[in-house]
């Protein structure tokens, strides 16, 4: 007994309770799988350790056993083959098909899947079909020559773009092709002027340069195709200052930012370490996400951000914070290499998703970039922008846009 029950598990000695708790549950179960098989893969046995050091023995043990199904119907147990029937329909690809990708990929034994091609072409399907039937039929000829495109710039060497970007674009006819249709009554694209155009461009007005260069690239190709036969965005402007326009934190707001993730000990380590790093060290939610642990150097206090050419010493403050994610990370008995850890990602070896590091900091009321613009305008402003460039990694027209148009008076040469 292990816990005091009268009850015993057969042959084991324990209630059900502790052995569903047992640490030896997917090791005997493991066994029980590989006497039961007429040939074992040679890969099973330490397959099994690997689940039984990232999942608690329950889970473990649902996935031996999803496994077993998989290795039992007469089908070639190659890893590679086995990953591909492990894939489940839909979003999510399953717990078991990570977990196997993750072990395969990482011990050589069979190529990684595509399951983010599968979500990205699932995204582009939904912001096609999200189109009115009319106007549906050339922006699905649009995403077809987005993809041709991005192949031809793959084989030429040049910079390909990402599913993000291409399915910007296409949210971006979405919108567009919705607005004609329940706003201007317009069911064909040979009808739409520049009227049109610009009606919809000035309903977000702050987008009106990204969804311009959109719609022409969308004309250009509809023109080409005769869909059309003048181009409406071709004398639209998408003129703006390129200065700075966003929020920033006044000195009381950041130093009750300061005394919140220093010593509130109820704030999420994530968050803390997310916060300090942006409102300290200007670092982006993607410098802290790509966070390894190998970054931090607990010698010289210091940490290596992103691609910024010089590791960033850390302040006392900022350096215990760190500390504190990396206990949490601890407790979470995880091999992931990343910093920060969530539960989907504490099994395997990826980073924490965008979405997750862009709400991390909704408990303080403020989001990553205005912190992050606070610490850039003060420094190119207190600092020579090139050097602040130069630290960051920036390019020195980036660090301009944070230049202010006036100059602080005590600055000044005295007359």
């Amino acid at each position: 007994m292990s816990c005091g029950e009268l009850r015993r598990h057969q042959a084991r000695g324990m209630c059900s309770r502790c052995w569903q708790r047992h640490p030896d549950r997917p090791f005997i179960q493991g066994d029980t799988l590989a006497a039961r098989l007429d040939e074992t893969p040679s890969w099973l046995p330490d397959f099994v350790v690997y689940l039984a050091a990232r999942y608690c023995p329950g889970r473990a043990c649902s996935a031996i056993t999803a496994l077993g199904r998989l290795l039992e119907d007469n089908e070639p147990n190659h890893p590679q083959t086995v990953l591909e029937r492990s894939r489940q329909p839909g979003r999510s690809m399953g717990s078991l098909a990570r977990a196997l990708e993750n072990y395969f990929t990482e011990h050589g034994l069979a190529m990684p899947t595509d399951q983010p091609e599968r979500l990205a072409a699932g995204g582009r399907q939904r912001r096609i079909d999200a189109i009115p039937e009319p106007l549906r039929p050339a922006v699905a000829s649009f995403a077809d020559h987005l993809l041709r495109a991005r192949e031809r710039a793959r084989v030429a060497g040049t910079r390909p773009r990402s599913d993000q970007t291409i399915e910007v674009a296409l949210a971006t006819m979405r919108d567009l092709a919705n607005f004609l249709y329940s706003t201007r009554d317009k069911q064909d694209w040979s009808t739409i002027d520049v009227n049109d155009i610009e009606a919809f461009l000035s309903t977000l007005v702050r987008a009106r340069k990204r969804r311009l260069t959109v719609l022409r690239q969308f004309f250009r190709f509809a023109r080409s195709r005769r869909l059309l036969l003048v181009d409406p965005s071709s004398n639209l402007s998408a003129r703006e200052s390129q200065a700075f326009r966003g929020r920033t934190l006044t000195r009381d707001q950041q130093r009750a930012l300061f005394h919140r993730w220093t010593t509130d000990p109820t704030v999420h380590p994530h968050e803390a370490l997310v916060g300090m790093l942006a409102l300290l060290h200007g670092a982006s939610s993607r410098e802290t996400r790509l966070l390894r642990c190998s970054d931090a150097d607990s010698q010289h206090h210091t940490l290596q951000l992103g691609k910024r050419p010089h590791p960033v010493p850390l302040d006392p403050a900022t350096w215990s914070v760190l500390d504190l994610c990396l206990a949490y990370r601890h407790r979470q008995r995880t091999t992931n290499p990343n910093v920060i850890v969530t539960k989907g990602t504490k099994a395997g070896r990826a980073a924490a998703s965008t979405a997750y590091l862009s709400h991390v900091l909704d408990d303080c009321g403020y989001p990553p970039r205005t912190i992050r613009s606070t610490r850039l305008v003060d420094l190119v402003n207190t600092l020579d922008p090139k050097l602040v460039a130069a630290a960051f990694g920036m390019d020195p027209q980036a660090a301009l846009i944070y230049l202010a148009d006036h100059v602080d008076p005590d600055r000044l040469p005295n007359p």
